[in-house]
């Protein structure tokens, strides 16, 4: 990956979408991420928005419990510096990171909200599993997208948050359960919640390709955070 050439070519004002096709290495995207970042707060580099899946791997947030990682030998772990607790990342799930200026407003997110910009992201999901007939909520006192899992017959999580601001520019973002592995996620306690499952948009019977997805995710963030430019 050329971390430079991921940070230029966009004009101020505009927000660059880019889709990385294969399997991306979660180190090497939060070194992007964090260039990128870097760029728009120094350089005034263009905003981002950034595509991509990761080979398996649990992350930790800033919230962590060592206690909610019990399947440390399943699969790769690391620490990192978004917000929340464990979570899990791989292939079929779509992972959209979101590097924007939050020092001016977006849509409908105010400028320097950073309660606002979560609710945003909260309802560009809710608005995307709309588009495929899935509706998504958001419950108090637990981030992140849920449902009523039929199967289960309990809620279920479907998406996840974790996001970073550093001097009012956002990075890391959201994680869309499209059709990943969910046994891999018996090795974590997702997000520390214990009472409640995890669930994908294939689990709940809703075949979709990740082509499409990205089409919605494009279409819904500008209902969202404003009109493209």
């Amino acid at each position: 990956m050329d971390q430079q050439a991921s940070i230029r070519g966009t004009p101020i004002g505009e927000i660059a979408w880019d889709v990385t096709v294969g399997l991306t290495d979660y180190v090497q995207a939060v070194e992007a991420m964090q260039a990128r970042a870097a760029a728009i707060r120094a350089d005034g580099a263009g905003e981002k928005i950034w595509l991509v899946e990761h080979p398996p791997i649990y992350t930790g947030g800033t919230s962590a419990q060592e206690g909610d990682l019990i399947g440390r030998e399943m699969i790769p772990t690391m620490r990192t510096g978004r917000g929340g607790q464990w979570t899990y990342h791989g292939p079929g799930q779509r992972i959209a990171y979101v590097m924007l200026d939050l020092t001016r407003p977006h849509g409908v997110v105010p400028a320097r909200d950073v309660r606002g910009f979560v609710a945003g992201l909260e309802r560009w999901l809710i608005l995307t599993l709309a588009a495929f007939g899935i509706h998504g909520e958001t419950r108090e006192g637990r981030v992140g997208i849920w449902v009523v899992d039929p199967v289960l017959q309990r809620e279920a999580k479907i998406a996840a948050i974790g996001v970073r601001v550093s001097r009012w520019v956002s990075f890391h973002g959201v994680a869309l359960n499209v059709a990943p592995n969910l046994d891999h996620y018996q090795g974590i306690i997702p997000c520390g919640i214990r009472q409640h499952g995890v669930t994908s948009m294939a689990a709940l019977g809703v075949r979709a390709r990740m082509g499409d997805i990205d089409a919605a995710l494009r279409e819904h963030f500008y209902r969202v955070f404003g009109s493209a430019r």
